[in-house]
């Protein structure tokens, strides 16, 4: 129960050799020092920034959109909380037009929310999926908050109170709102989207888009699915969930900590991070800046992890990977079954990549039998071929490939019965 403090003690103990590696990358990469101009400078900067960047704690960053392109002009973005709960913040995009003309155009876009996952790092993850998006959308977005900052009295936060949240924000942005999740939250979604049927609510979504997530995750085993069938309930609770120090404001509360599930994600593709560190390395060497930015905006998305409840944590490993409840029809929400057969007015999208190892193709498409009260014109499936997890929603081949598979999903059910 004491890893957290020893992680942490860990970072305040590196700190001093930290500072000296900043102030080396500084000294070595000042103009007016001779040495920043030859290769030994440079490879001394390098070797000081992949130290000090080794040793940080990241914290969460912004998304720090101000503006996208549309129709070649440029959208000022304004971000805005429009919805506050203890734990997460619904976040809109809000999009101003230069133009009167513009404005009245880009006024009837779809809605859509972007269902982030609570899986160890920051809805900024996402922040390609929103800049995709946002030409043609009103996006709106669940910003989870790291559990390390809610205080103990905000009491528990479990699966079942992550369907909860996704049905309020749902009937907040009402009846004419399209949801995408994308990866772990697809579960969530899917049980969110089933019950407003089944309440015959009249905040149904148009449509719901389910980005690679583990929908029936006996199709394709992983290695995320292995792990999780290999140990018991018990075995992760004394293993992997520890307490919050008493100097953070969320102090006892019971976590599976961020910086566990970013080793875990680190570790599946251990080669991989350290080439791409290792191509960084050389980047800085041969002073391409533009290369080793792009690697330094990706990883410093990827390395700020956060926190996530133990009840959550439990209850995920337990109810969507060991027992697989939804898909085996035993999937209760405050002792409601979740039927998604019910389902009836909401189009339905799968996507997968061909490649991806942590929610493998198959398993979001289950979805497809599930939703079986479904006519089969609102109901689509796509592969991307050549592409793993991240790039279902991330990088060149989701803004190329993807983003235009979903937007036209969305346009052709952006009306309640539509074709």
């Amino acid at each position: 129960m004491l890893l957290y403090h020893i992680y942490d003690l860990q970072h305040a103990v590196l700190t001093p050799f930290r500072i000296a590696a900043e102030a080396t990358q500084a000294t070595f990469q000042n103009p007016f020092v001779p040495a920043s101009y030859t290769q030994v400078g440079r490879a001394i900067a390098a070797s000081a920034e992949m130290f000090e960047r080794s040793t940080r704690q990241f914290t969460k960053p912004e998304f720090n959109i101000t503006g996208v392109k549309f129709r070649g002009q440029v959208l000022k973005i304004e971000e805005e909380v429009v919805e506050e709960k203890p734990f997460c913040r619904l976040l809109r995009f809000r999009r101003i037009a230069p133009t009167p003309e513009l404005t009245a155009h880009i006024a009837h876009d779809p809605k859509v929310l972007i269902v982030a996952p609570l899986s160890g790092q920051h809805a900024t993850l996402l922040r390609n999926t929103v800049e995709a998006m946002l030409p043609e959308h009103d996006v709106y977005i669940t910003d989870w908050t790291d559990a390390k900052m809610v205080p103990l009295s905000e009491g528990k936060f479990d699966l079942e109170d992550n369907i909860t949240y996704i049905i309020d924000f749902i009937r907040f942005l009402g009846p004419d709102v399209h949801v995408m999740a994308v990866c772990q939250p697809s579960v969530p979604v899917l049980c969110a989207v089933s019950l407003l049927a089944e309440m015959d609510d009249p905040a149904q979504p148009l449509s719901m888009i389910l980005m690679g997530g583990p929908i029936d995750t006996r199709y394709a085993k992983t290695i995320v699915c292995e792990l999780a069938e290999s140990h018991t309930l018990e075995w992760f609770q004394n293993t992997v969930i520890h307490a919050i120090p008493f100097y953070y404001p969320g102090a006892y509360r019971l976590v599976f900590p961020g910086f566990l599930q970013l080793q875990g994600f680190m570790s599946m593709h251990i080669d991989r991070h350290i080439g791409e560190h290792f191509k960084m390395f050389l980047n800085l060497v041969r002073g391409d800046g533009d290369a080793a930015e792009v690697h330094r905006k990706f990883y410093d998305e990827y390395f700020s992890a956060m926190d996530v409840t133990a009840e959550f944590y439990l209850q995920t490993l337990e109810r969507v990977y060991q027992n697989c409840d939804l898909p085996n029809g035993s999937f209760r929400w405050q002792d409601r079954l979740v039927k998604p057969e019910t389902i009836k007015r909401t189009a339905l999208l799968t996507v997968e990549g061909e490649l991806d190892d942590i929610c493998a193709p198959g398993q979001a498409y289950a979805a497809h039998g599930l939703c079986s009260g479904l006519a089969p014109h609102m109901k689509q499936a796509h592969l991307e071929i050549g592409i793993g997890h991240y790039s279902v929603f991330y990088g060149r081949k989701w803004r190329n490939n993807v983003q235009p598979v979903v937007r036209g999903f969305i346009r052709a059910h952006n009306r309640r019965n539509g074709a």
